[in-house]
């Protein structure tokens, strides 16, 4: 039996060539490059750390209020941590909207009081700050503005030494830091209070 012979392959006409790269024009324009990425100012966190600031005031009256803890997210879904900032307050408060929104819940959870409210324009899902122990005065469905009471702080015992409103946020089931919505301006402690020296005479008003 006569032998077949071995079929032959063709080189491929599109196999690389190798060329050397040609020298710029002189003519040629010079590359562009790149924008530098905008500096983080201190204190204030980057996009990729939560949200745009849409809040528009504190959620307790009279100004900054102290923050007994902070957000401290655990490392995992089980893992202790703090899922939002505890705001040190007088029992019976009013509790604030920190922003445009709709009462999500407004009842108890297992035996407190909790108001949700999900932010207009804040995408899908929606951003949602909860609020507890708050005795609720709106409803669920209720339309609510920045600074518009959602009830008044609940005297009921908690984790923290003294009374204080616990401040969530989340987006669907992430949780992320509530001061992340309030802007710069409202985070910065008051201004500074010049006092008397002794023994100075203060300025006579002209």
């Amino acid at each position: 039996m006569a032998d077949t012979a071995p079929a032959k392959t063709e080189s491929s006409s599109a196999e690389a060539v190798p060329t050397r790269a040609k020298p710029p024009s002189a003519n040629a324009a010079p590359a562009k490059a790149e924008p530098a990425p905008a500096d983080t100012a201190p204190g204030e966190a980057e996009p990729s750390q939560g949200p745009s600031p849409v809040g528009r005031t504190w959620p307790l009256p009279g100004g900054r209020p102290t923050v007994v803890r902070a957000w401290d997210p655990p490392p995992t879904p089980y893992a202790r941590g703090h899922r939002g900032v505890d705001l040190a307050a007088p029992p019976h408060s009013p509790v604030l909207a920190v922003a445009s929104g709709r009462v999500s819940f407004a009842g108890r959870v297992a035996g407190r009081g909790v108001v949700s409210v999900n932010l207009t324009g804040t995408g899908d899902p929606p951003l949602r700050t909860t609020y507890e122990p708050v005795r609720a005065s709106v409803r669920e469905g209720d339309e609510v503005t920045a600074g518009q009471p959602l009830g008044t702080l609940e005297p009921t015992p908690s984790h923290c030494p003294a009374t204080c409103l616990h401040w969530g946020l989340r987006r669907g089931k992430t949780y992320l830091d509530p001061l992340s919505l309030l802007p710069p301006w409202l985070l910065r402690p008051g201004p500074p209070v010049l006092l008397p020296v002794l023994g100075v005479p203060l300025p006579s008003k002209p």
